[in-house]
């Protein structure tokens, strides 16, 4: 595996592969990876003929600079985990790189309507940055397909409706979160809990699974208010526990007249913010 910090010389390797026709797939992360990011890497190798990962501690995504500062990084360690899993190239560019001053990284695209609610009002400009590094990244691999993870549902909706609105000709490829044995998430998070909040971070997987076999039997208002209840009984902070449509992110009322549902939640253990979600009818349509 090769790991690469310019664009230039990313670029430069990448071309070569594009002259002969090979396929790219394409991860974009923040590092401190773990298995779920790899479920991704696998999903890549098994579809692509080359697989490029980056490790990008985007500052625009972030809203706080106090959380910014204590994101995990430890390239070493992503960069062994990668290759161990067959990523052919790793990605690795300081900020300057993504971000030069003579080049306009904007994203023009209108997405307020799939931000004003579950992470959007709690993160401001978080979703606009977000969307800045993807579009940048995407121009800079310029891969075939893109790989992102279940559990942030929101971004990667976001992410789909960019790349239908700017008409970028890749395809986002969504993979399932993947769980500890007790059912909490995958995150770059976790590494922060305490052992206290480690031990009572399940029962959010445990609610959504209550959400899921209730949700033809009680109304959403009762659903959303008995999950919350759950999670604050159980000794987390819930910011939201939200049921929504599975393409649109509009707020649910009538599970008859959606096609999928898809119940998220976001909660602080101590000082650390975890999110989570569960599709309770239908299917991910990506």
């Amino acid at each position: 595996m090769r790991i690469l910090k310019r664009v230039t010389s990313l670029q430069r390797h990448l071309s070569t592969i594009k002259e002969e026709s090979l396929t790219i797939g394409f991860i974009p992360t923040m590092g401190a990876l773990h298995e779920g990011h790899m479920s991704l890497v696998q999903q890549s190798v098994k579809e692509n003929d080359i697989t490029v990962a980056s490790v990008f501690v985007n500052p625009t995504q972030f809203n706080q600079k106090d959380d910014l500062d204590k994101y995990p990084r430890d390239l070493a360690k992503d960069a062994k985990l990668l290759k161990k899993n067959g990523c052919d190239y790793l990605f690795a560019p300081l900020p300057s790189q993504i971000y030069p001053p003579d080049l306009n990284t904007n994203v023009y695209i209108d997405i307020v309507h799939l931000t004003d609610l579950m992470e959007g009002p709690n993160r401001p400009g978080h979703f606009e940055g977000v969307v800045q590094v993807v579009k940048r990244l995407i121009d800079i691999v310029e891969p075939d397909k893109l790989y992102m993870g279940q559990k942030d549902f929101q971004q990667f909706t976001i992410i789909q409706y960019v790349i239908k609105g700017l008409e970028l000709d890749v395809q986002l490829r969504v993979c399932p979160i993947i769980r500890e044995d007790d059912g909490l998430a995958m995150s770059s998070r976790n590494v922060r809990l305490t052992e206290k909040h480690r031990e009572i971070s399940p029962i959010i997987y445990k609610t959504l699974l209550w959400a899921k076999d209730n949700i033809l039997t009680e109304s959403i208002t009762t659903i959303e208010t008995k999950a919350v209840a759950m999670l604050n009984e159980a000794g987390l902070k819930t910011e939201y526990f939200t049921i929504v449509d599975g393409r649109t992110l509009d707020k649910v009322t009538n599970v008859e007249q959606h096609q999928t549902v898809v119940a998220c939640t976001a909660a602080w253990a101590g000082e650390v913010r975890l999110i989570d979600n569960m599709v309770l009818k239908g299917e991910i349509n990506i």
